[in-house]
């Protein structure tokens, strides 16, 4: 077998294996701190150790047992999957915490967020680890041992314990940091580097490695000296598959958290910045390097993502969507600056931001228009402008047009959408043309739920006489209808019951939208007696 002679990727991977100790005294450490509260995920720096042995137990198998531990709990013999009472016989004095695979989780994803200040691909090697892809970036650092050294200090000076490793494959860096700390591995080396350690640390199940260790193969050398049918054979693809790529024979992608953005540009300080001037002039400035670099490939941003690093770890996240392909700097500077004045929780910057990035998440080629000749465009143009700054503040989701849908149920005849995305869809949209001189056959406003009301009519299915509705009781003196309406039987499962609607006025001129939801034969069949049907009030009218 040879490794690949194609270009290799660079993987560097992280183990954090005190991850739920380091989460715990890292929070404690904080609070005795500022004397409140705990705060997980962003913390000062430097954080003080606290002192003592901890363990974190769990329960498998219907007791509880240490699932982690630092380095002064293991001193006194401790290990994972020892049972509490055996821990408080040897070490009387250890701290106990509750395993929060939630917090743990939250844990790791906070420090993958910090590491995409060295590259985009940063994936997730759960419950303790990360893979970052480093390949064609690690001279920006002073080269792969600075760049290591760079992260892990990070790190450290956050309170976290970790260990890593760079190889051509995220496997054999995985594996070299369950037992080596540091160590760079050279393309084609691969083998030579894991050949020494232990099958365990190749990640395997625990039924395999016990199979390895009874068949007399400790390490992961004398596995690869054997033929790989018989390995295959005895233990499975899988198994031969993770060989290989610890070997570097094979590789295997690794699942970045988020999808590399289509352009990104950042600015590094070398003092941390908080003044919100400084801050605003470097969006600005990055905002015109953005648009730049998208117009050499006639280009336009749809989404917008900043990101803002702060010393301390924390990284806040800013995201705007527009409706157009933006293709201007003074565009995508007013939106963030409408975005940054709308937060209901300001942007902080702590002890300040180390690192500012910008970034198009999602960009489209801009189409030519005449704009000089053309008034339409211009309108169009003005009101996604419109749109995007009001979307800015309050959020896209809530910014709609309404688009007309092929059903007759009311809840269903007209669809709420994203302004953003639908503004062209909602101008070519072709609604039912309202007859001159008659009365609007749909109230103006319509409830989302229909509210039940308690109606007395003349006669059992006639139209109502007097309803009471949120405690008021409403005469009626005029009244349409009925309209009636079928359900639609292929969608409503059990619900089929047909509606008669009705346009009624009361003494003070009030006009509601009312019905009655079944007819008296379909209540009284779902029922198996004789039931009166229930009324509801759908809406107003103007």
């Amino acid at each position: 077998m040879s490794a690949f002679s194609e270009v290799r990727r660079r993987i560097l991977s992280l183990w954090l294996p005190h991850l739920p100790i380091d989460r715990i005294k890292r929070a404690k450490a904080f609070s005795s701190e500022v004397g409140a509260g705990s705060r997980e995920e962003s913390t000062s720096h430097p954080v003080k150790p606290v002192d003592g042995s901890s363990i974190v137990v769990a329960r498998q198998d219907n007791m509880l047992r240490i699932s982690a531990l630092d380095d002064a709990a293991a001193h006194f013999g401790l290990a994972v999957g020892l049972p509490l009472a055996n821990a408080r016989a040897i070490c009387p004095d250890v701290q106990v915490y509750d395993a929060d695979e939630a917090a743990d989780a939250a844990a790791l994803n906070a420090i993958a967020c910090w590491c995409d200040r060295f590259t985009p691909l940063v994936g997730l090697d759960a419950p303790h680890g990360l893979f970052l892809d480093i390949t064609g970036c690690a001279h920006l650092f002073g080269g792969e041992a600075a760049m290591m050294n760079l992260v892990c200090a990070g790190l450290t000076a956050q309170g976290f314990t970790v260990s890593a490793a760079i190889a051509a494959t995220a496997v054999c860096a995985r594996t070299l940091t369950r037992h080596v700390h540091g160590r760079i591995v050279r393309a084609g080396e691969e083998a030579a580097a894991v050949g020494s350690l232990p099958v365990s640390a190749l990640g395997a199940d625990i039924t395999v490695v016990t199979g390895l260790r009874r068949a007399g193969l400790k390490t992961i050398g004398e596995v690869a000296a054997r033929e790989r049918h018989e390995v295959t054979a005895r233990f499975g693809a899988a198994f031969t598959a993770l060989l290989e790529q610890a070997l570097g024979y094979s590789d295997a992608p690794i699942s970045p958290r988020k999808p590399l953005p289509d352009y990104i540009v950042e600015k590094r300080f070398a003092e941390p910045v908080v003044t919100e001037a400084v801050i605003s002039a470097t969006l600005s400035g990055l905002a015109g390097m953005l648009v730049a670099a998208m117009a050499k490939q006639g280009k336009g941003a749809r989404r917008l993502e900043a990101r803002f690093f702060r010393t301390d770890g924390a990284v806040r996240t800013l995201m705007v969507d527009t409706g157009q392909a933006v293709t201007r700097g003074k565009v995508i500077d007013r939106l963030f600056r409408e975005r940054l004045e709308a937060l209901s929780d300001p942007l902080d910057p702590g002890f300040g931001f180390d690192l500012i990035r910008l970034a198009a998440s999602r960009t489209e080629i801009v189409v030519q228009q005449q704009r000089d000749l053309d008034a339409n465009v211009h309108d169009n143009d003005e009101l996604a402008a419109l749109i995007d700054r009001v979307a800015a503040r309050i959020g896209g989701k809530r910014v709609v047009v309404h688009l007309p849908q092929d059903a007759h149920i009311p809840e269903r005849a007209v669809w709420a959408a994203p302004a953003q995305h639908h503004l062209v869809a909602a101008a070519q949209a072709v609604w039912p043309a309202r007859m001159v001189g008659e009365p609007p056959l749909r109230p103006l406003r319509l409830f989302e739920r229909p509210e039940q009301i308690k109606v007395i009519a003349e006669v059992p299915d006639g139209p109502p006489a007097r309803f009471v509705w949120r405690r008021a009781t409403h005469a009626v003196v005029r009244t349409e209808g009925p309209e009636r309406v079928a359900m639609e039987w292929w969608r409503a499962g059990n619900v089929t019951l047909t509606r008669d609607y009705f346009r009624v006025e009361d003494e003070e001129g009030l006009r509601f939208w009312l019905y009655r939801d079944g007819l008296f034969e379909e209540v009284e069949q779902q029922e198996g007696r004789a039931v009166l049907p229930n009324w509801f009030m759908h809406g107003l009218f103007a």
